[in-house]
């Protein structure tokens, strides 16, 4: 499985003229599958930043929405075109192309083989995460965390043993949740990155723009 991301608050590749811009996206694939999750606040700087690392819009067959913020759905309109053909999992339902829309409940959630969503978490704000298998186990993907990195965390370890944690940790600061996971990938709105930096040198790992995880 691997990740691509697409839209974050940092660049990874500095050579590579992408941009970057408060929001966050990436690319999932996996054998034939390509996963969206989340699409950024800007339209013209998500297909800008899919056309310098080379993904095809048109090649997108899943988005799933974090949450219902601006910074993580405003890039819908990139797939305006294409929109009957995806299937899209959001955290409320929405009018658009009903048909192929999955509205997501409180309970995990199937997206496809070695990919779940933690339903729906309750809090200030409702939010999904994903949890992806990967060879050493399972990763989460958050897109900003409000429901909480300790419920996100327990909820996706239903699913299996939890290894990774991979994006916007927004506020985060109870430290001690990560001892027992090997791998930390803070991305956007992640406040104490540099923190976590210094606490978890050997698991630490620096996001941005084109940055590729192979899980």
């Amino acid at each position: 499985m691997k990740i691509t991301i697409l839209y974050d608050n940092d660049v990874f590749l500095l050579h590579k003229n992408l941009v970057s811009d408060w929001g966050f996206s990436c690319l999932i694939e996996k054998d034939e599958k390509r996963l969206l999750f989340d699409t950024g606040a800007k339209p013209e700087i998500l297909l800008g930043n899919m056309k310098i690392l080379h993904v095809d819009p048109n090649s997108i067959d899943t988005i799933v929405i974090s949450h219902e913020h601006w910074d993580h759905n405003g890039g819908m309109d990139v797939f305006e075109n294409a929109i009957n053909d995806i299937v899209v999992y959001r955290p409320h339902q929405n009018v658009i192309n009903p048909a192929k829309h999955v509205a997501v409940t409180s309970s995990i959630l199937t997206i496809t083989k070695d990919i779940y969503s933690t339903g729906l978490l309750k809090n200030r704000i409702d939010e999904q995460s994903l949890i992806l298998k990967g060879k050493k186990g399972w990763y989460v993907l958050a897109g900003c965390a409000h429901p909480g990195v300790d419920t996100i965390v327990t909820t996706s370890k239903q699913v299996g043993n939890v290894v990774g944690i991979i994006g916007g940790l927004h506020g985060f600061k109870d430290f001690s949740i990560l001892e027992d996971i090997d791998f930390v990938c803070p991305c956007h709105c992640t406040k104490y990155k540099q923190k976590l930096k210094k606490l978890f040198p050997t698991k630490y790992v620096k996001g941005g723009v084109g940055k590729v995880i192979e899980l």
